[in-house]
């Protein structure tokens, strides 16, 4: 009599300690999903053009990889939903954020063609000062004019690469812009 109960009691045990196991599996298939909707989102953009919504579900993706290494795998799982979630609110967000750089890229450009006209106009004034300057003025508007060219293609394919060019461009304006002060500033 004693040892059936042993043997009941042993058996409750175990089967608790099998169900406790069987319910402690990793969540793989939402790790997968999670994943899969990381991959979307990056090949559509999201990265850059919707890179606030992209780092708050790369940080939620972070979150659950801590917690599936500490076999944590019940947060680990709902982590896991909340960054397929957050990945796939990315991924829809990437044409508003396309359409939002490439407004920013052509008021770029358009304040680069605003800024040279500018400057072309002063070097007009102080054309006379400028004898030793005269070349290097030359090749920088023609790399200037060949860049904005470029800046202008580049709008459609990659406005997220275009305030990269647009900085480069704005460091020939400000590098001409001091020089004709100078000049202006020199006497005749």
């Amino acid at each position: 009599m004693k040892r059936s109960k042993y043997l009941v009691s042993l058996m409750v045990v175990l089967s608790l300690a099998f169900v406790f196991v069987g319910c402690a599996k990793p969540p793989d298939a939402e790790k997968s999903a999670a994943q899969a909707a990381m991959g979307a989102a990056v090949s559509v953009g999201a990265d850059k053009y919707a890179a606030a919504d992209f780092g708050a579900a790369k940080t939620l993706w972070d979150t659950a990889e801590s917690q599936m290494n500490d076999k944590k795998y019940k947060e680990a799982k709902q982590g896991y939903i909340d960054a397929k979630a957050a990945f796939e609110k990315a991924a829809g967000g990437v044409e508003a954020g396309k359409k939002a750089m490439t407004d920013e890229a052509n008021a770029a450009v358009a304040s680069l063609e605003d800024g040279w006209k500018n400057l072309e106009a002063i070097a007009k004034k102080v054309e006379k000062k400028m004898k030793d300057k005269k070349d290097a003025w030359d090749a920088d508007t023609k790399a200037f004019a060949e860049g904005l060219k470029t800046t202008k293609d580049m709008i459609a394919a990659d406005p997220a690469g275009v305030k990269a060019k647009a900085g480069e461009l704005k460091t020939i304006i400000d590098k001409w812009d001091a020089t004709f002060k100078e000049l202006a500033a020199a006497p005749a």
